[in-house]
C-alpha cells in the first residue's frame, strides 16, 4: 500500500507472547516485564496504556518501524500485513462499497418492521381487528429483530461472515414477499416474525465487516455511516408507507420492502466478500479462498473451519462477552433509553390520527423529522465523536481509551431527557403538530449521537468481540422495544402522556448514572475482569 510507512516490526525479546491461559489478567513474565496476549498482538490494546495512538510522542519521534497513516505519525491499528488479501491492505474504493452495502443491508430490518407501523390501520379494517392487535405481530418483529442477531454472530463465528450473510438475507427476501402476499393476519404474523430474524444479520454483524477492513482511527466515522442507515430505516420506513397507503392497497408497501431486500441480495452476490483474515498465520500458509460460488455458499469456509472458532466456542464468545461487567452495563443503559424510540415510532399513528385528524399523507409527513435528525447527528456524529477523542490523544501523550467516546452523553443525553418531556406535554396539551415535530426531533438526534458512542465504546472495549458486542447491543434496543410496543398506547390512556411520557424522561435520567459509572470505573472494571483472549476476532 502506498499511504503505509512498513519497516521491520520484529518484536523485541520483552515483548515475547503470553502463554497463559485465558482470563488471566497477569500478564507478566519472569523478568517482571508485561508480556503481551493474543488480543494486544491482534488489536495492540494493552491495559495498562490503553491504544497507544501518535507514534511521534510514544517514541519520542523516533522510527520503531511501525506502519502509520499518510500522515506520518498516526499508528494503524491493527497492523496490516504484507498480504494483498488482507482486507485492511483492500483499496479505498472495494472498502467503501462493502461499508454501503453493510450498511443499505442494515437499513432493511427495522425500515420492514416499521413499515407496519402506519399500515396497521388499513390491516386493522381488513382482518376486523383492533389497531393494537395488529400492532402484536408488530411487537413479535421487533422482538427477533434481537434474537436474530445474536445466532446471526454465531452462526458467522463458525461459519464466516460471507455465507451466512448471503443465506440470511436470501430468506429474508423470501419471508418479506411472504408479507406482501399474506392473506391472513396468521400468515402475515407468522412471515413478519421470520422476517425479523433474518432481516437482521447486518445490524449486528456489519460491526463486524468495519472492524475488518478498517482502521482504529477510521471506525468511529464508519461506524456513524451504518449506525444512521438503522437508525434512519425505522422513520422512513413509515413515511413511505403512509404515501403509498393513501391510494394504494396496504400490501405495496411490503412489496417495496421485498424489493429493497432483493436489491441487497444481489449486491451481496456481486460484491460482498468474505472479510475474515487472521494475521498471525503466515500469508504462504492461508487457506485456499475459493472460487466467488464457494465462499459465497459457505462451501470455501467449511474446508478451513478449524482455522476458526468450534461451535461450542462460537457460542461461549457470546456469553464471556455477556459477562463483562462492562458490557452489561452499557446494555441495560441502552435499554432504558432506546426502549422509546421502539415505543413511540410503533404507536405514533395511533396517538397523532385521532388528535390532529391526520390521514395517511400527514402521517407520512411527520416522518421527516426523525429522518432529518438523525441526518443532522450523522453529519454533526462525523466532527463531535473525532474532536473528542483527539483532545484527549492530544492531551494524553498520543494514548486512548474507550471510555472516552462515552462523554459525548453529556450533549446527547440531556436532548433526549428534554424531547421526551415535552412529547408527553405536546399530546397532553394539544399543542401544535410542529411542536411535537422539533420535540420528536430533539430526542431521535440525542439517541443517533448515543448509538455511535456505545458502539465504539464497547467496539474499543473488546475489539476481538465486535460481532458479540454489536449483537448484545442490538437485543438489548430490540427488546425494550418489544416490551414498550405493548404498553405505550395503554399506558398514555391510563396516565395520560404527560404522566407515562415524563416517566419515560425520568428512566432516560436515571440510566444516565450508569454512563457515570462507567466513565469513572470502566477501565478499572475492564481490567479487573480480564481480556477474553480469543482465539479469532
Amino acid at each position: 500500500m502506498a499511504d503505509l510507512k512498513p519497516v521491520d516490526t520484529t518484536p523485541s525479546p520483552e515483548s515475547e507472547i503470553d502463554t497463559q491461559t485465558p482470563g488471566d489478567e497477569k500478564h507478566i513474565n519472569k523478568n517482571g516485564r508485561h508480556i503481551e496476549t493474543k488480543t494486544e498482538i491482534l488489536h495492540e490494546y494493552h491495559e495498562e496504556e490503553g491504544y497507544i495512538i501518535d507514534v511521534d510522542i510514544e517514541a519520542g519521534g523516533s522510527d520503531l518501524g511501525i506502519k502509520v497513516a499518510p500522515d506520518g505519525h498516526t499508528r494503524l491499528i491493527p497492523q496490516p500485513s504484507d498480504d494483498e488479501n488482507d482486507p485492511l491492505n483492500w483499496t479505498w474504493g472495494k472498502k467503501h462499497l462493502i461499508l454501503f452495502i453493510i450498511s443499505l443491508t442494515a437499513f432493511l430490518p427495522d425500515y420492514g418492521s416499521a413499515t407496519g407501523a402506519v399500515t396497521l390501520l388499513p390491516q386493522a379494517i381488513q382482518w376486523n381487528m383492533t389497531p393494537d392487535d395488529v400492532n402484536h405481530s408488530q411487537a413479535g418483529n421487533v422482538f427477533m429483530l434481537g434474537a436474530g442477531g445474536i445466532f446471526s454472530v454465531i452462526f458467522s463465528a463458525y461459519f464466516g461472515r460471507l455465507p451466512v450473510t448471503f443465506w440470511f438475507i436470501l430468506i429474508s427476501a423470501a419471508t418479506a414477499a411472504w408479507c406482501a402476499g399474506a392473506t391472513s393476519f396468521a400468515s402475515f404474523m407468522a412471515a413478519r416474525i421470520l422476517n425479523g430474524f433474518f432481516s437482521t444479520i447486518m445490524q449486528v454483524v456489519g460491526l463486524v465487516y468495519i472492524q475488518d477492513i478498517f482502521f482504529f482511527h477510521e471506525r468511529v466515522r464508519k461506524i456513524n455511516i451504518w449506525a444512521a442507515f438503522f437508525v434512519l430505516s425505522p422513520y422512513a420506513g413509515p413515511l413511505l408507507a403512509a404515501f403509498m397507503i393513501e391510494k394504494l392497497d396496504s400490501s405495496v408497501p411490503f412489496w417495496v420492502f421485498f424489493a429493497l431486500n432483493a436489491l441487497a441480495l444481489g449486491l451481496i452476490v456481486v460484491f460482498l466478500e468474505e472479510t475474515y483474515y487472521d494475521r498471525s498465520i503466515p500469508a504462504d500458509a492461508q487457506p485456499a479462498r475459493g472460487t466467488r460460488l464457494a465462499r459465497l455458499t459457505g462451501v470455501a469456509q467449511w474446508r478451513s473451519r478449524h482455522l476458526r472458532n468450534t461451535f461450542s466456542q462460537a457460542c461461549w464468545r457470546m456469553v464471556s462477552v455477556g459477562l463483562k461487567p462492562t458490557v452489561a452495563i452499557a446494555c441495560l443503559f441502552y435499554i432504558l433509553t432506546f426502549a422509546w424510540a421502539v415505543g413511540i415510532n410503533t404507536t405514533l399513528a395511533i396517538f397523532v390520527t385521532p388528535l390532529y385528524g391526520f390521514g395517511p399523507k400527514q402521517v407520512g409527513y411527520f416522518y421527516f423529522t426523525p429522518v432529518v435528525a438523525v441526518l443532522l447527528a450523522e453529519i454533526l456524529g462525523r466532527w463531535i465523536h473525532d474532536a473528542i477523542a483527539n483532545q484527549y490523544i492530544r492531551s494524553h501523550h498520543g494514548r486512548f481509551e474507550p471510555e472516552v467516546r462515552l462523554r459525548v452523553n453529556f450533549l446527547s443525553m440531556p436532548l433526549v431527557v428534554v424531547g421526551l418531556v415535552l412529547i408527553g406535554q405536546s399530546f397532553e396539551n394539544q399543542w401544535h403538530f410542529m411542536a411535537l415535530s422539533v420535540c420528536w426531533g430533539l430526542y431521535v438526534f440525542g439517541m443517533m449521537i448515543t448509538t455511535v458512542s456505545l458502539s465504539s465504546y464497547c467496539l474499543d472495549s473488546y475489539p476481538e468481540a465486535s460481532g458479540e458486542v454489536s449483537a448484545l447491543l442490538n437485543f438489548s434496543r430490540t427488546l425494550g422495544g418489544f416490551i414498550i410496543s405493548y404498553l405505550q398506547v395503554r399506558w398514555a390512556d391510563k396516565q395520560g402522556t404527560k404522566t407515562s411520557f415524563g416517566i419515560q424522561a425520568a428512566v432516560c435520567g436515571f440510566a444516565f448514572l450508569f454512563v457515570l459509572v462507567l466513565l469513572r470505573w470502566g477501565k478499572a472494571m475492564r481490567v479487573a475482569a480480564g481480556q477474553l483472549n480469543f482465539t479469532t476476532s
